[in-house]
């Protein structure tokens, strides 16, 4: 812009003071600030800064093939058919591969998994997945017209989220979430602007939920708020447990006596390791209750491609099933969708694979059986090590990792280094963390990035490294633990 040949100078349209201030209060602690810093030592080391470490071993997030974990051989080679369909020709490829390719490629418009699909999910698809819900479930019926295939389970998560926030004042939106909490609940409620009604888990008996936790929290809600939904990650993520069936159906009362919404996210449930534990879904309970319940209460399940033996994060696949939810709100659901136009169609390929596997009469059985329990038997293995590895570090407890992905250790923080971090802006256990980051090179993320009780600190560790790294990350936490503690002590 000019006046009198003279270039004036104007301000940007977007600013920090323009953006929309919700958007300034999502944090993610997953991808925060540690993890930034873990990328400038990165750099540091590629750029020959010497450190007390030689590389910087990620154990923040659970990316299970980034950390070594192996994909499974069937999945990867129907979804190269799927891409490259000419591989079609070459017999390298076991015949089911290719039959399953051929059916996943004849659902596709042109052909091809470069075309959109449908918005809710490509049909066959859609049937798949209701077809491995009924078996899951001992036979409860499943319609695909309530299946709706989304961009990981975040996508379908933060979209039945979008529904349900309405309202000003006290009659916004409550979203019941448990603390500790997996951050994109909390990243989602702040984006929309609704209210966080947290709930804590009982760590004191593994992070067990509690109906009377949650009265209280609704009913201190209930002061500002309007709650409406009640949310459960099962089993869960950071803390690790597992939910019994009578803990499942105590909530399921609770959701039908407040007349609350009810979303499961189950995208662990195959991640379930301790003996005395058994994953059970939110629908089969809810059915198995009877008509009173089932006819009632509104459920929305969520599961994903990217965790549990799979670990495929990076097609970015999931499902959710809607359950009683009502035709009007449906309809617009489905208009949300199509905005969309539709998940990632690779993504779709994958999920049809994950829900309806190799059968025992394919050539492909015997070797995905075989990669599926190595998989699950190693997750195992780890979470046990890493448990048992903690409670050995004074200063440190761990409950014991019932499933997912994570175990939530407590850590015991000297008052000195609990008044410096405050000192400095940071919560104690971020301070703990990036002096951990640091001096040794371990990227973990701290307690307070999912919430805790007040006065208690922990961090969130994957337990995906190969053995040997996950044996040499434990030994590193140990001795900077015990140095930590001297020092600050």
């Amino acid at each position: 812009m000019t006046e009198n040949g003279v270039v004036c100078q104007r301000g940007k349209v977007l600013t920090a003071d323009t953006m929309n201030p919700n958007v300034k209060k999502v944090e993610y602690a997953v991808r925060g600030p540690i993890v930034q810093r873990a990328v400038q030592i990165e750099n540091e080391l590629k750029e020959g800064v010497k450190k007390p470490f030689s590389e910087v071993i990620r154990a923040n997030i659970g990316d299970a093939h980034a950390m070594g974990q192996r994909p499974i051989t069937f999945f990867r080679q129907v979804v190269a058919l799927c891409s490259y369909s000419k591989l079609l020709e070459d017999d390298t490829f076991p015949e089911d591969a290719k039959n399953r390719a051929r059916r996943i490629l004849q659902a596709c418009n042109g052909g091809s998994i470069g075309a959109y699909s449908a918005s809710q999910g490509i049909e066959c698809v859609r049937q798949d997945v209701a077809r491995y819900i009924e078996r899951r479930d001992g036979g409860i019926t499943c319609n695909p017209d309530n299946i709706y295939l989304c961009t990981g389970a975040s996508d379908g998560i933060v979209t039945i989220l979008k529904l349900l926030v309405s309202g000003e004042g006290r009659t916004r939106t409550g979203v019941m979430i448990p603390i500790p909490q997996y951050p994109l609940y909390s990243a989602a409620l702040a984006e929309l602007g609704a209210i966080q009604v947290s709930y804590y888990l009982d760590e004191e008996r593994c992070w067990a939920l509690d109906v009377s936790e949650l009265r209280r929290a609704l009913v201190a809600a209930q002061q500002h708020c309007s709650p409406r939904t009640l949310c459960v990650i099962n089993p869960g993520n950071p803390t690790g447990q597992v939910q019994s069936r009578q803990c499942i159906e105590d909530v399921i009362r609770f959701a039908a006596e407040e007349h609350l919404f009810l979303m499961a996210d189950e995208v662990y449930q195959d991640n379930v390791y301790a003996e005395d534990c058994q994953f059970h879904s939110f629908k089969k309970v809810l059915f198995e209750m009877g008509p009173e319940y089932s006819n009632i209460v509104e459920l929305v399940s969520f599961h994903s491609t990217s965790k549990c033996y799979m670990g495929e994060c990076g097609f970015r696949g999931g499902y959710m099933e809607v359950i009683n939810m009502d035709p009007e709100v449906k309809a617009q659901l489905t208009k949300m969708v199509s905005v969309r136009l539709c998940p990632p169609v690779p993504g779709q390929a994958l999920l049809d694979l994950v829900v309806n596997p190799p059968q025992r009469d394919e050539p492909s059985y015997s070797t995905f059986i075989e990669e599926r329990a190595a998989n699950l038997r190693d997750l195992a293995m780890k979470a046990r090590l890493a448990q048992e590895a903690f409670n050995r570090i004074p200063g440190i407890t761990c409950n014991p990792v019932q499933g997912a992905m994570y175990c939530f250790p407590r850590i015991s923080l000297p008052e000195r280094a609990v008044a410096e971090a405050k000192e400095m802006g940071q919560a104690p256990d971020m301070f703990y963390c990036m002096k951990l980051l640091e001096e040794t090179g371990i990227c973990l993320v701290p307690g307070s990035g999912f919430g805790q009780m007040d006065g208690t600190y922990h961090f969130r560790m994957t337990i995906l490294p190969p053995t040997d790294k996950l044996k040499i990350v434990l030994d590193k936490v140990k001795e900077f633990h015990q140095s930590f503690t001297q020092h600050y002590s």
